[in-house]
């Protein structure tokens, strides 16, 4: 296996830039975000239109190109030709940081392939944000981004996630987060749930409570705006104790221990979930 090694800043070559954008307020936006939006050569968007009203607002007159789910195989490789020939590139989402639960992975992979320097710069992230805000366990955490939609695929997604005792990030639209909810309940039990709406917005709200309690709640209320789901990790499960020796031998471990006969047949039927009886005549040979 060969190491391979990306020094950012080395050398004036292509670099891809990934740019996060703000996901509600304007004032969000980085000035090292600015800087390199006008200073590339080209702004790779998810949606040229909606970008176009953040370049405005920032005076920034690069021009875009669309790379989005539906156009990146074959978008990706025009955007290479851009790069290899010593260009810069741009990359941003509609809203936070591209590739998370947003199209930008593939051209960073394409990029590495090809030892383009791909550059990250921080800034906005709805699930980071959300997250220390929520009064939840800030670490580990767990982002998983969206659910599946479809009930059935949902609960499967979310048996996988039950012994995860990180805490649970997700996104989920207004309209479906109490079924979501419901699910969470059924398969999860009642934990602590944050549902974070509107993030960084004038009306930024936070919901918390038990998973009932919050699908009592949106039983009478509605939501706006794309929410933060956040749930807590499962508690630890202790390691089931492993018992030696067959039924006999244990109850005679636990007599030669000063448990009483009965008492020691007792207390084996309870650690294997047995009635005495079965027990007993085990002891017994009966």
């Amino acid at each position: 296996m060969t190491v391979r090694i990306q020094r950012s800043f080395a050398k004036k070559v292509g670099t891809l830039y990934l740019v996060p954008t703000p996901i509600g307020n304007l004032e969000d936006m980085t000035f090292r975000g600015i800087k390199t939006l006008q200073e590339v050569d080209l702004i790779a968007s998810e949606d040229t239109r909606n970008t176009q009203k953040l370049l405005n607002h920032f005076e920034v007159k690069v021009s875009q190109k669309s790379l989005h789910e539906h156009n990146y195989n074959e978008r990706i490789p025009e955007l290479l030709a851009f790069l290899e020939s010593g260009k810069s590139i741009a990359q941003v989402s509609d809203a936070g940081m591209p590739s998370i639960s947003d199209p930008g992975h593939e051209l960073v992979v394409a990029c590495i392939e090809r030892d383009i320097p791909v550059v990250a710069l921080p800034g906005a992230t709805a699930g980071m944000t959300a997250l220390i805000a929520s009064g939840l366990l800030p670490q580990p955490f767990y982002f998983y981004g969206f659910l599946q939609r479809k009930r059935s695929s949902q609960k499967k997604e979310l048996e996988d996630l039950k012994k995860q005792m990180a805490t649970l990030i997700f996104y989920e639209s207004p309209h479906r987060v109490k079924e979501t909810l419901k699910n969470v309940l059924e398969v999860f039990g009642n934990r602590e749930v944050v549902i974070c709406r509107e993030l960084t917005k004038l009306y930024e709200e936070y919901l918390r409570g038990t998973a009932e309690e919050l699908i009592e709640y949106l039983s009478e209320h509605s939501l706006k705006g794309e929410c933060c789901l956040l749930i807590s990790g499962a508690v630890e499960i202790a390691e089931e104790e492993v018992f030696e020796g067959t039924l006999k031998e244990q109850v005679e471990e636990l007599i030669s221990e000063g448990t009483l006969t009965k008492e020691a047949i007792k207390s084996v039927a309870k650690r294997h979930g047995l009635k005495k009886q079965a027990v007993y005549k085990e002891y017994h040979g009966l």
